[in-house]
């Protein structure tokens, strides 16, 4: 155990996170994402699994360490409804929730098309796989820069 690190951060995942260079993509992924799949080709090329997690906690335990890319418009992405672009569902509902309360300034959800939402989970540099069972909890979060003030 670490002391201020949430536990749901393993130390596959603080590895991850600690290697991700500014602007590098994270995915998250629900329960029923093709994450195995899309891992093979991220850079990490591997999936990191926290079963029994929701797509919000897991956003709030990585958002406690990593800053998200103030550089972009687009540093923070749910994949939308097929056939119901403007829905948002509960799980985003709650996701955008931790991002407003982790960051700094307002970030709301981009809507990403969903296989636009594979191709960008592509060539990202990991994914995480949720125990998230609700559709749609497929979140991206493009890493900022940690200043020198930390």
């Amino acid at each position: 155990m670490l002391k201020n690190i949430n536990p749901l951060l393993s130390a596959d995942i603080l590895y991850a996170l600690r290697s991700m260079g500014h602007g590098d993509d994270l995915i998250i992924g629900d329960a029923n994402f093709p994450a195995e799949t899309i891992a093979r080709e991220t850079t990490l090329g591997t999936v990191m699994k926290t079963d029994c997690v929701s797509t919000a906690e897991i956003v709030k335990a990585v958002l406690s360490v990593m800053p998200l890319d103030t550089f972009v418009d687009d540093a923070a992405g749910r994949m939308e409804i097929v056939g119901a672009p403007d829905e948002i569902p509960l799980v985003h509902q709650e996701v955008q929730a931790e991002i407003d309360a982790a960051e700094q300034q307002s970030w709301s959800l981009v809507s990403i098309e969903r296989y636009a939402f594979y191709e960008r989970a592509k060539k990202a540099f990991c994914v995480i796989q949720t125990g998230e069972r609700r559709p749609y909890g497929c979140i991206a979060l493009r890493k900022g820069v940690v200043g020198p003030d930390g």
